[in-house]
């Protein structure tokens, strides 16, 4: 494995296409939703092996997997969903203010606005892998780090809640929510982590 985790721009394309291919199942993340996933568990309560976490990214059957051309392709695939986890983890530990969630833009009214939906989805899926770690912070008073994070993400919300994703903009002020309260959900888990 390079000593770089950082993705270049070309892996990152690379990774992308071969998740958008033909080779994998349409339950497949794209990229969004598993930079969420990897997210999740990036910053999480515990460590989830990548053994566990793997299979879910081609999709919730066991029969999603994906289609290798051989195993040097499975072998590379595999290096690359690795290093994207371990650089969101390196840049949380080294800059945690540089730490940008890959959003979808689309346009909307000539402007542009940001998708968080399967980003949010992603981390959702992320933290159901450890569901009973993350419970600490959803009883605590930071529990409100997550509320924009499921209103965008979960299959299912309060029917009092649809009227707060109902137009592209509120989403798009969610999203920027979202972005916010990332690192301190980062921080939350790494101040219990000292005090262990």
């Amino acid at each position: 494995m390079p000593d770089d985790p950082l993705l270049t721009e070309k892996e990152f394309d690379e990774l992308d296409r071969f998740l958008m291919s033909e080779r994998c199942s349409d339950e497949t993340m794209a990229m969004d939703a598993l930079h969420g996933y990897l997210t999740a568990i990036a910053i999480g309560p515990e460590p989830v092996p990548f053994d566990e976490w793997l299979p879910r990214v081609w999709g919730p059957g066991p029969d999603d997997g994906p289609d290798f051309r051989d195993e040097q392709q499975a072998a590379r695939i595999r290096e690359l969903l690795s290093r994207s986890l371990e650089e969101i983890a390196v840049t949380f530990d080294v800059a945690p203010k540089d730490f940008e969630p890959l959003f979808s833009v689309h346009q909307w009214k000539g402007k542009e606005v940001l998708d968080a939906e399967a980003w949010c989805w992603g981390f959702l899926e992320g933290v159901s892998l450890r569901d009973a770690g993350w419970q600490p912070l959803r009883d605590s008073p930071q529990a409100a780090l997550l509320r924009a994070i499921v209103l965008l993400g979960a299959e299912e919300i309060d029917e009092t809640e649809l009227s707060l994703v109902d137009d592209p903009v509120k989403c798009h002020k969610l999203a920027i929510e979202v972005e916010a309260s990332v690192p301190q959900i980062q921080r939350f888990w790494a101040g219990r982590l000292q005090l262990n």
